[in-house]
């Protein structure tokens, strides 16, 4: 059975929870409630595994905090035997405007501590990614408090509806690989 590591970034903390950064793990819980699945507490990171049309999906959430991320990427990787190109790494996206999905083989990190983490651990840029648009909506200088705030009331109307959309593209990418999975889910 193939397997696939998908990653979740966000920052562990009940403050966390409702915030723009910690978009990773919500579209990781979001598919593990939705298969009747469960988080446990592992080294380095919250698991949880799923089968997916005879796919095997590991959910993690790293446990390092963000800027620590390629810790628990590198180590559930190995552990797993995970190939990097069966890996998918879900992440907050400035740049894209609110509940956009772009997924891509490989990029630079764009100022993301997390994507930094995991590049430098990692060696590597080219790994698979589902960047999730939380748009630029602030004031110069305070990126760090959009960021880490929660989501307005306007974004809440439509945000878990974006969160199912990109939980289907992860589905999708382990089960059609990710050229198809890029274009069916990033003009959506």
């Amino acid at each position: 059975m193939s397997k696939f590591l998908i990653v979740g970034l966000g920052n562990i903390g009940d403050e966390y929870n409702e915030t723009r950064h910690n978009i990773g793990f919500k579209v990781v819980d979001y598919l593990a409630a939705d298969s009747g699945v469960k988080f446990t507490s592992e080294r380095y990171a919250d698991v949880a595994q799923l089968k997916y049309k005879g796919k095997q999906l590991i959910l993690i959430k790293p446990n390092t905090f963000m800027n620590l991320s390629g810790k628990a990427v590198n180590y559930w990787l190995q552990s797993e035997k995970i190939e990097i190109e069966n890996t998918m790494v879900i992440v907050d996206d400035l740049a894209l405007p609110f509940g956009k999905i772009r997924i891509g083989p490989k990029g630079g990190d764009g100022g993301h501590n997390g994507l930094k983490s995991i590049q430098e651990t990692l060696n590597t840029a080219n790994y698979p990614r589902l960047r999730f648009g939380i748009s630029n909506e602030f004031n110069k200088g305070a990126q760090v408090n959009y960021v880490l705030g929660e989501w307005n009331e306007e974004e809440l109307k439509t945000l878990n509806d974006r969160i199912k959309i990109a939980a289907d593209a992860v589905k999708a990418f382990s089960f059609i690989g990710l050229p198809r999975c890029m274009n069916e889910f990033n003009n959506k």
